[in-house]
C-alpha cells in the first residue's frame, strides 16, 4: 500500500512566539501606565485607580520584603569576597573616594543648574501646599541611627544602615576569624543566592509593576500638578541628564579610556530597571550581572556594587538636595549664600548613606534642609511630584554604581577589556546565564591577621 505525500511529509515547526526584549516590555508598561493613569484620572473611574494602586504597591512590597536580607547577606559576602583580590585595602580605597569626587561633581552641577533657572519662582503653590514630612532627619540622628539597639529591629522596621553596619562588623568579624568562619560563610552564600534567584522572579514583574507606578502616579497627579514643578522637575532630569550622558561617559573615555557607548550598551538592563522599580537595592542583582559582563571582576564587583547600592546616589543625595534646597530657600524668600551652598556640598557628599538605596529621598532632603536652618515644610511641597522625580534620580544612582568598577578596575589594570568590548545588552531570562570565560586574573590572599 502507497503511502501518500501527506504521509511523508516532514512535520511542520510549531509557530514559536518571539521573545519581546526586555526594554521594550518596559517601555509598553511605562506607555500602558501613561493612558490607564489619565483615563482613571480625567473619567474618575474608581476601580482602575484602586487596580493600578494595589498593582504598584504590590511590585514595590516584594522588592521591599528581598531588602533587608538581601543588603544583609551580600555586603557580609562582599567584604569577605575581598580576601581573594589583590590589593583590596587600595581597591576599597579608590573606590570610596570616586563615590566621593563624583558626587561633588554632581551637587555642583545640581547648583549650578538650580542658581540659573530659580526653580521656586513662579510655581503658582501656596504656603498651605506645604507640610513637615513624617520622616525626617538631621545629624544626630543619622550617626547615632546607624549602630542598632538590637539584632532584630532592623530588619523587621527596614533599617537599611542599621544593617549595613550589623553586616560590615561581620564581615569584618569573618576575615578576622579565616577558616573558622567558612561554614558560616558558605552558609551566607547559598542564602545569597537563594535570594538574588527569588528577586528575579520579582524583577520579572517590572513591565507589570510599571503600570502600576506610572499609572498611579498619573491618576493622583494629573498633568496640572506636574506643570506647577515643570521648572523643578526639568532641573532634575536634566541634571541627571548631564550626569548620566556627560560626566559618566567623560570619565569613561579619559579615566577608563573605555567606549561610554559600549558601556551604556552593557549596562543598559540596570539603568532601565532602576528607572521602573525606582530602588537600588531592588536592582542590586542586576547591577551586578552587568557590572561583571562589563569586565569587572566578580571579586571585586560582588563588594563594590552593594555598597554602591546602599551609599553612592549621585541622583537622590547630589542632584535633588542641591536643587530642592533652592527651590524650597527661593519659595520662603530666604537668602542663601556662599556658605549654605558649600554646606550643600558637604552634606551631599558626606552624608549620601542616609538614602540608603529604597525609594525616596526624604531623609536626606530634611538633613539638608535642617543642616541649612531652612523650613522643613518645604519637603511636603515635593512630596507630590516625588515618583515622578526618583524614576531619573534612581537611574542616574545605578549608572554610577557600575560606572566607579569599572574607572577603578580600568586604573587598577583588572578590567577585561574584551568582555567589556563585548558587552551587550540581554533579557531578563538570559540574566541568570554564566558570564562567560575571562583571562584569569593574577590574585593573592589578602593577609587579615
Amino acid at each position: 500500500m502507497s503511502s501518500s505525500p501527506s504521509d511523508t511529509a516532514t512535520p511542520a515547526k510549531g509557530f514559536r512566539i518571539p521573545k519581546v526584549p526586555f526594554w521594550a516590555q518596559i517601555l509598553a508598561g511605562l506607555v500602558l501606565g501613561v493612558v490607564l493613569g489619565w483615563v482613571a484620572n480625567t473619567w474618575d473611574v474608581a476601580w482602575l485607580g484602586t487596580a493600578l494602586t494595589k498593582i504598584g504597591e504590590i511590585f514595590v512590597q516584594l522588592l521591599k520584603l528581598a531588602v533587608a536580607p538581601l543588603v544583609f547577606f551580600a555586603i557580609t559576602i562582599s567584604i569577605t569576597n575581598l580576601r581573594n583580590v589583590h590589593n583590596a585595602a587600595r581597591l576599597a580605597t579608590r573606590t570610596l573616594l570616586w563615590f566621593m569626587a563624583t558626587s561633588l561633581i554632581a551637587v555642583a552641577l545640581g547648583l549650578l543648574i538650580g542658581l540659573v533657572t530659580n526653580p521656586g519662582s513662579g510655581t503658582g503653590l501656596s504656603a498651605k501646599d506645604a507640610a513637615e514630612p513624617d520622616t525626617q532627619g538631621s545629624w544626630l540622628d543619622f550617626l547615632t541611627g546607624i549602630i542598632p539597639k538590637d539584632v532584630i529591629t532592623p530588619f523587621t522596621e527596614l533599617q537599611v544602615l542599621q544593617i549595613v553596619f550589623m553586616a560590615v562588623v561581620v564581615g569584618v568579624a569573618a576575615l578576622k576569624l579565616g577558616e573558622k568562619a567558612e561554614p558560616l560563610l558558605k552558609l551566607g552564600e547559598s542564602v545569597l543566592a537563594l535570594l538574588q534567584k527569588a528577586l528575579w522572579w520579582i524583577i520579572r514583574l517590572a513591565p507589570v509593576g510599571t503600570i502600576g507606578l506610572i499609572g498611579t502616579a498619573i491618576k493622583d497627579y494629573g498633568w496640572d500638578l506636574i506643570g506647577s514643578y515643570a521648572t523643578f522637575t526639568a532641573d532634575i532630569y536634566v541634571g541627571c541628564a548631564l550626569v548620566l550622558f556627560g560626566v559618566y561617559p567623560l570619565l569613561l573615555g579619559t579615566v577608563a579610556k573605555v567606549n561610554p557607548l559600549q558601556f551604556f550598551k552593557g549596562a543598559w538592563p540596570a539603568i532601565q530597571l532602576a528607572f521602573v522599580s525606582r530602588s537600588s537595592v531592588g536592582t542590586m542583582p542586576l547591577t551586578q550581572k552587568v557590572t561583571e559582563r562589563l569586565g569587572v571582576p566578580k571579586e571585586y564587583a560582588s563588594f563594590a556594587v552593594p555598597f554602591g547600592s546602599t551609599t553612592k546616589m549621585d541622583g537622590c543625595a547630589s542632584i535633588y538636595p542641591a536643587i530642592a534646597a533652592i527651590f524650597v530657600g527661593e519659595f520662603f524668600h530666604v537668602d542663601m549664600g556662599l556658605k549654605e551652598y558649600l554646606l550643600i556640598v558637604f552634606v551631599s557628599v558626606i552624608g549620601s548613606a542616609a538614602t540608603a538605596g529604597l525609594t525616596g529621598a526624604t531623609v536626606m532632603l530634611t538633613l539638608t534642609l535642617s543642616t541649612l536652618g531652612l523650613p522643613l515644610q518645604g519637603v511636603g511641597l515635593l512630596l507630590a511630584i516625588d515618583p515622578i522625580l526618583d524614576m531619573m534620580r534612581t537611574a542616574t544612582n545605578v549608572a554610577g554604581q557600575v560606572v566607579i568598577p569599572v574607572l577603578v578596575s580600568a586604573k587598577e589594570k583588572i578590567l577585561d577589556r574584551e568582555m567589556f568590548a563585548h558587552a551587550r545588552s540581554f533579557s531578563i531570562e538570559d540574566a541568570d546565564a554564566p558570564v562567560g570565560p575571562r583571562p584569569a586574573v593574577q590574585q593573592e590572599p589578602v593577609t587579615t591577621g
